[in-house]
C-alpha cells in the first residue's frame, strides 16, 4: 500500500512491502539519478533539491526526483519551504541487501575510470 499524501504538500511514497527491484534499477539506470543517490549517500543525510547542480531544466530535475520516490529510492518530506530528500538506505538494505553498497561502488569506479566525479 503506498503511503498517501495526507496534505497538499505531502508526497506519496511506496511502502516498503511494495519497493520492488526492477523499479529501483530503473531508477537507477539513468545517470543523472545516480548521481543524485550517490550524492544522498555521500553525506548520509538529508539534502535540498537545491542543492543538485544538474544540467537540466528545472521540470526535468523534479521528474528524476519523482522516479526515485516513487520507486522507493529515496524519501522527501517539506522541511518549511525547501523539499528535502533522503535516501531510503534501510528499506533498500532490508529488501535487497548488499545491492545499493554495489551499485555505489560500481558508480564510483566508474565515475574514476571515465574522468567523471
Amino acid at each position: 500500500m503506498t503511503i498517501p499524501a495526507v496534505s497538499s504538500r505531502d508526497l506519496p511514497h511506496p511502502a516498503r512491502a511494495e519497493i520492488r527491484l526492477e523499479g529501483v534499477l530503473h531508477a537507477l539506470s539513468d545517470p543523472l539519478r545516480l548521481q543524485i543517490v550517490r550524492e544522498l549517500a555521500a553525506v548520509d543525510d538529508e539534502l535540498s533539491c537545491s542543492h543538485f547542480d544538474l544540467p537540466v531544466t528545472k521540470s526535468t530535475t523534479t521528474h528524476h526526483f519523482r522516479v526515485l520516490r516513487e520507486s522507493g529510492v529515496i524519501q522527501q518530506i517539506y522541511r518549511g519551504t525547501a523539499k528535502m530528500n533522503g535516501l531510503r538506505r534501510d528499506d533498500l538494505d532490508g529488501l535487497f541487501p548488499g545491492l545499493l553498497d554495489a551499485l555505489l561502488d560500481a558508480a564510483a569506479r566508474q565515475a574514476v575510470r571515465l574522468g567523471d566525479r
